[in-house]
């Protein structure tokens, strides 16, 4: 599958999903606009006090991330490869009142649009089983970030991605040794929704993640493990204190969640 082929059909994927995102009670945009926060206490605690830092947000969907970094008094750009998702970003911000810039590409295309680095380049949660590539998604971390930024990175572990759907048993591989091509009814955030479409995605083992950053020039300062995902966006899961789901059948006898924070060495 060539670049332009996976590129379009997951852009056509999360158009799909955008609108029937912004309707879910999973993202709750009635209560965002009103000021709840979407950041979770994992990132949170690795961002720490970010007033006046300049954030580089990747793959940031419709700007819920985006925008609560920005509340917090970070100056955000958000990144995104659907073009119905930063429309929506853009919406968001103005009913929010919230300066923040939103581009609309590919990030490995990212260079085309801004030249300038960060204090923090910040992404979350489902994102690089987008990507195939973690060698370039490492050089892209670096080449945004200043002297000494750090990127802050938060996602779920590649073991839940070894199931099925179901959690019933192993139909994927741990290591990136394919694309994986499937077609989705419905969406992690409304299962419901009436949208029927075909998206790729890519296995990234943690070796995989980690040498990527540490073949370019990052250094690892903060690396932790989660039993748990803040995000009830999985099949037959359970909530086992407020904020924190788990697998049901599973419990806490598999990672859910892994976290880092990285530091840029030198320029």
């Amino acid at each position: 599958m060539g670049a332009a082929d996976y590129i379009e059909i997951n852009r056509e994927s999360w158009n799909r999903r955008t609108e029937a995102h912004l309707q879910s009670a999973f993202y709750d945009v009635e209560g965002f606009v009103k000021g709840k926060s979407s950041l979770c206490p994992i990132e949170l605690g690795l961002l720490g006090d970010i007033a006046g830092k300049k954030i580089l947000h990747l793959q940031c969907h419709f700007g819920q991330d985006t925008i609560s970094l920005a509340r917090l008094g970070a100056i955000c750009t958000g990144v995104d490869l659907s073009d119905k998702a930063i429309a929506s970003a853009n919406d968001l911000a103005v009913k929010t009142n919230t300066a923040v810039r939103f581009i609309c590409c590919n990030i490995y295309d990212l260079s085309q649009h801004i030249d300038e680095t960060f204090d923090i380049v910040f992404t979350s949660y489902g994102v690089i089983g987008w990507l195939p590539d973690m060698q370039q998604w490492g050089a892209l971390i670096s080449r945004y970030l200043k002297r000494g930024g750090q990127l802050i990175f938060a996602e779920f572990h590649p073991v839940v991605w070894m199931f099925d759907d179901h959690f019933e048993k192993i139909g994927y591989s741990y290591f990136n040794t394919a694309p994986i091509i499937e077609t989705e009814s419905g969406t992690y955030a409304d299962r419901q929704a009436p949208i029927t479409g075909e998206y790729v995605t890519w296995n990234h083992s943690l070796g995989d993640v980690l040498t990527a950053l540490l073949s370019n020039g990052l250094e690892l300062k903060e690396f932790q493990e989660y039993d748990y995902s803040p995000h009830n966006c999985f099949l037959h899961t359970k909530e086992t204190t407020p904020g924190r789901y788990v697998i049901d059948k599973l419990g806490n006898k598999i990672p859910m969640v892994y976290a880092l924070r990285a530091e840029k060495l030198c320029q």
